[in-house]
This record gives C-alpha cells, sequence and structure tokens, in this order.
C-alpha cells in the first residue's frame, strides 16, 4: 500500500526530515508550513512532494489544508502533528502571556483542529495512524518553560484520548517525546535559557548534556525513521504510547 502522509510544519527541521523519510518510502507526501519560500525549496528538494501554505493557529487556513491535502493525495493514511513554537523562556509570575497564549494556540488548539479534520479521512484508510509531536518536556517540567512544558503534557494526554477513542476504526496514535534535537532551533533554546539564568550559552550546552546518557543532540532524521516504523505495518500493535527519543534523559534539559 503506498501511504498518503500529511505532516504539519514541514518546510524544515525535524518536520522536513520525516517528509524526506516517507518520501524515500514511495509515499505520497503533503506538507504544510507558515514559510512559503521554505516551502517552496522543499519541494524542490524532495521529489512528488505536495506543499501548501497554512498557519495553524489559525483555523480557516487549517480547515483549507485539510481539505486540500487529503484532495492532492487521494486520502489520508498517516497525521503527523509536527507544528509548534518553543514560546518564551519566563517565570510564571514573568512571562508574557500572550506570548504563553500562543503557545496553546500553536502547540495545543492547532494540532487538534488538524487531527479534529483529518480523522474522516483517516477513518477510511485501512491502516490510519496519528503521530503526535510531543517532548521530553511533556513528561517533566522545566523552570522557566511552563507554556512548553504545559503543551506538550496535554498531547500526551490527547494522544493516549485518541488512542482510545480511534482503535474501534483501525486507527493508532502515538506521541513521540524528543530530547533535545540537534539543529538551529535547540541553540535558541539555550540562548534564551542562557539569557534568563544569567549564564554563558556553554554553560547551558554543559547542563543540557548532563541530564543525558548519551552525550550528544538528537538526529532529526532518527526521529523521522522512528515515525517511519510507528505508522507501518511493523508497528501495527503500538497505539497510545509515548516514545521518548532523548538519549535516556532523565529530566527536561529545555
Amino acid at each position: 500500500m503506498t501511504q498518503r502522509v500529511l505532516v504539519t510544519a514541514g518546510a524544515g527541521g525535524i518536520g522536513k526530515e520525516v517528509a524526506r523519510a516517507f518520501a524515500a518510502q514511495g509515499a505520497k507526501v503533503c506538507v504544510c508550513d507558515i514559510d512559503a519560500p521554505a516551502l517552496e525549496a522543499a519541494a524542490k528538494e524532495i521529489p512528488g512532494l505536495v506543499p501548501l501554505v497554512c498557519d495553524v493557529s489559525k483555523r480557516p487556513d487549517i480547515e483549507r489544508m485539510v481539505a486540500a491535502a487529503a484532495e492532492a493525495l487521494g486520502g489520508l493514511d498517516v497525521l503527523v502533528n509536527n507544528a509548534g513554537i518553543a514560546g518564551p523562556t519566563a517565570s510564571v509570575e514573568e512571562v508574557d502571556p500572550e506570548q504563553w497564549e500562543a503557545v496553546m494556540t500553536i502547540d495545543v488548539i492547532g494540532t487538534f483542529h488538524v487531527t479534529r479534520l483529518a480523522i474522516p479521512h483517516l477513518k477510511q484508510s485501512a491502516a490510519g495512524s496519528i503521530v503526535i509531536m510531543s517532548s521530553v518536556g511533556g513528561r517533566f517540567g522545566y523552570p522557566n518553560r511552563s507554556a512548553y512544558c504545559v503543551a506538550k503534557m496535554g498531547l500526551i494526554g490527547f494522544a493516549k484520548t485518541l488512542s482510545r477513542e480511534l482503535g474501534r476504526y483501525g486507527i493508532r496514535c502515538n506521541a513521540i517525546a524528543p530530547g533535545a534535537v540537534g539543529g538551529e532551533r535547540i541553540e535558541r533554546v539555550l540562548q534564551g535559557r542562557a539569557d534568563a539564568e544569567h549564564k554563558t550559552l556553554e554553560e547551558e550546552r554543559t547542563a543540557a548534556m548532563s541530564i543525558q546518557s548519551v552525550k550528544r543532540f538528537v538526529d532529526p532524521k532518527d526521529i523521522a525513521s522512528l515515525i517511519v516504523f510507528l505508522t507501518s505495518d511493523a508497528g501495527k500493535s503500538i497505539s497510545g504510547q509515548i516514545l521518548p527519543i532523548d538519549n535516556d534523559a532523565q529530566t527536561s534539559a529545555y
């Protein structure tokens, strides 16, 4: 069966690696993203990729995007909810409430709407599967990162609920919980923490490594490989799980 896959925030970072991995397996892949130039570049780089501009903080955008994706792909077998923002680095007392709410709007509410609209299409699939991008921050709290931790913890609850609701239709749902992932984003997060805690970037990098057994950042390609496995026939008995891919992190570093 040729899988029909929708990846949110797929123009760069983890999402792009996920799209690339599925395409390499022969899947039909659609990605949405708010960054139109990055989408265009990704479509040139990954053969057959269907790019759709979408702001997942806006429900009308999501409604148009999911309908267009299902039409372009001829249905939907796999949904990878990857869209999310890191949000502010500040204490609960001092955080900008608008920035805090923006994390909920994109990470949680956006994921809810994409999933809600994709479910009717997934019900028509012989092997529907949903993957939700949580984080090690969804397993552990962390000072000055309340919005991100709350959002990622909420997504774990959402994944578990979806698994129970949709299992009767043969649709599986799992959450991925990456640790610190290599790339530009983690550098920004570490710098934000350094600024908030009056430390150097290297001190924060050392702290990030100190809480995990394997002393390196997670490779986005490894996350993509895990998602491809989970949504394949080899993963057909896995649902309702939170799968850490975090180099054995014992707490949240970000």
